[in-house]
């Protein structure tokens, strides 16, 4: 794959009056195709539906749906009214990444400190403001990858969980972004993905971008972890996250946890790769963070072929939340938070 070939998530078309244009990733791997968001209610069910996905990625997304928001305001008052009715609506469609709600208020701040503009130059302001999210998220991934990328020697077996690559952000990922790097400065790694269930984001996801980049690459299910880590394939873990408290607890895809605690068994260092916008200093530990919990037929009836007897009790929990107390470092754009505390992430954030 040549840096001209690098996957593009989600890109704007056109000016103010333009549209979202995203890759669909619920047809992935088998079908590249994309899809164009010309209203506020496709842009929602583009991320509920998971047609864009990864934290980073959502907030883009919801950035250049407040856009679309606003598109038909004639004045000042129907530019702020249709901007909280787009915010509110899009803040509901999932609950987890924090990122969602960081770029809304960022939309919502900016747009504050436009009272008694024309509509016009609110608009224009705006779509500027969720450019910049774009463009900030894309200098934050390759920053991410170079502070990462100095924790893997040549020649080391990685594995990674669920999807946090170019499809998850603006272009190169977060956890992802390390494997990116560390082959730019000539390193061979070797990367374990868990397929990571019920929605497969490793294996149609990861797997994809990863063999697209021609990192040597290989899929295992994710009750397979323990057994490789055990056979001494794997020397350390990187995945990224969702939301992360002020005490570094870290949700991300389901199975996370597990993948930690393992790697804890194990001896293995267990990362994460995160945006400082992905840290909601505002709770305290991982406790308070809202999991989401996504509909029965993924798990009884995954990719449409049903797989359990009907009307079974289902629990599907598309979260979890790993303890700060397994996490050996969190890798940001800003450097390396280590050990993972609340004071080493206040210190290296710069956040009182």
């Amino acid at each position: 794959m040549s840096s001209s070939d690098k996957v593009e998530t989600l890109r704007w078309v056109g000016d103010v009056d333009g549209h979202l244009v995203l890759i669909d990733q619920t047809k992935l791997p088998v079908e590249f195709q994309e899809l164009e968001c010309r209203s506020l209610e496709q842009v929602w069910e583009a991320i509920k539906q998971l047609r864009v996905r990864g934290a980073p990625a959502i907030g883009i997304a919801a950035g250049y749906g407040v856009c679309i928001g606003i598109q038909r305001a004639v004045d000042e008052n129907a530019v702020f009214a249709q901007l909280s009715k787009s915010v509110d609506y899009l803040a509901t469609s999932r609950p987890t990444a924090v990122n969602l709600f960081w770029a809304l208020d960022r939309m919502k701040a900016k747009a504050s400190s436009l009272k008694g503009e024309s509509a016009a130059s609110i608009r224009s302001a705006l779509l500027a403001e969720a450019r910049s999210i774009h463009e900030e998220d894309r200098a934050m991934c390759h920053a991410i990858g170079r502070h990462g990328a100095t924790l893997l020697r040549d020649g080391q077996g990685v594995l990674t969980h669920c999807n946090a690559g170019g499809l998850a952000t603006a272009e190169y990922g977060t956890a992802l972004s390390v494997f990116f790097t560390a082959q730019d400065e000539g390193k061979h790694v070797r990367v374990f993905v868990d397929e990571t269930r019920p929605l497969l984001q490793g294996a149609r996801l990861t797997a994809w971008e990863l063999t697209r980049r021609n990192i040597d690459t290989t899929l295992i299910c994710d009750s397979m972890a323990a057994q490789v880590m055990r056979e001494g394939k794997v020397q350390a873990v990187i995945t990224g996250a969702d939301r992360i408290a002020a005490n570094g607890d870290s949700a991300n895809k389901i199975g996370t946890y597990s993948i930690a605690v393992l790697a804890r068994a194990h001896g293995i260092p267990f990362y994460i790769a995160a945006p400082s916008s992905t840290f909601d200093l505002s709770i305290s530990d991982g406790s308070k963070i809202p999991i989401e919990e996504r509909a029965a037929d993924e798990i009884t009836h995954g990719f449409g072929r049903q797989t359990a007897p009907t009307g079974v009790n289902v629990y599907n929990p598309a979260f979890d939340v790993t303890p700060a107390e397994y996490i050996q470092a969190i890798i940001t754009e800003r450097g390396l938070i280590a050990p993972v505390s609340e004071a080493s992430i206040r210190q290296v954030l710069g956040r009182e």
